[in-house]
C-alpha cells in the first residue's frame, strides 16, 4: 500500500528562518510554497530526493493562527516533527483498507493538499502516537 515516504511535515514559528535553516544547511531546495487556509498553514516543500516513485520533501509549517492545528501543536509540544506522510497510489482506497481494520480516519473522504495532491490523516492514537498522513500525489 505504502509506495514511499513521501515527506515529514515539521511545525515552526517562523517559516522563512526555518526555510533558510534548511536550505543552507543541508542544501534543499524549495519546490513549492503555498497558503492553505484550510489547513491554517503557510507552507513550504523542500526537495530531499526524487526517485522513480516520486519526491520526497521536508515541509515546513507555519500556522496562520494560534488556534490552528498547527497553532495548538506549537503551544503544546513546541517546535518539530508534526507528522510523517506516506505516498499511496490511490488515497481513497488506502482510506478504505486502512478504516477497514480499525484505524479511525481524521477525514471522511480526501481533501486537497500541496501541490495538487489528495490527502488524508489517520487518527494518531490508532498508530503509535504519529499524525499519519496518506498522500496521493499529483497526475503530472
Amino acid at each position: 500500500m505504502f509506495m514511499r515516504i513521501d515527506h515529514i511535515g515539521i511545525a515552526c514559528h517562523d517559516l522563512e528562518a526555518k526555510i533558510k535553516l534548511f536550505a543552507e544547511t543541508f542544501e534543499l531546495t524549495v519546490v513549492a510554497r503555498e497558503v492553505n487556509e484550510e489547513q491554517g498553514v503557510k507552507e513550504a516543500m523542500l526537495l530531499v530526493a526524487d526517485g522513480a516513485g516520486g519526491g520526497s520533501y521536508i515541509q515546513l509549517l507555519e500556522p496562520l493562527s494560534p488556534d490552528s492545528p498547527v497553532g495548538k501543536f506549537l503551544a503544546k509540544r513546541g517546535e518539530g516533527v508534526h507528522h510523517v506522510a506516506f505516498g499511496v497510489p490511490d488515497v481513497a482506497d488506502a482510506m478504505d483498507k486502512i478504516g477497514a481494520k480499525g484505524v479511525r480516519l481524521l477525514d471522511e473522504r480526501p481533501r486537497h493538499g500541496t501541490m495538487g495532491s489528495q490527502i488524508a490523516f489517520l487518527h494518531p492514537k490508532d498508530v503509535g502516537g504519529m499524525l499519519t498522513e496518506l498522500v496521493q500525489a499529483a497526475r503530472p
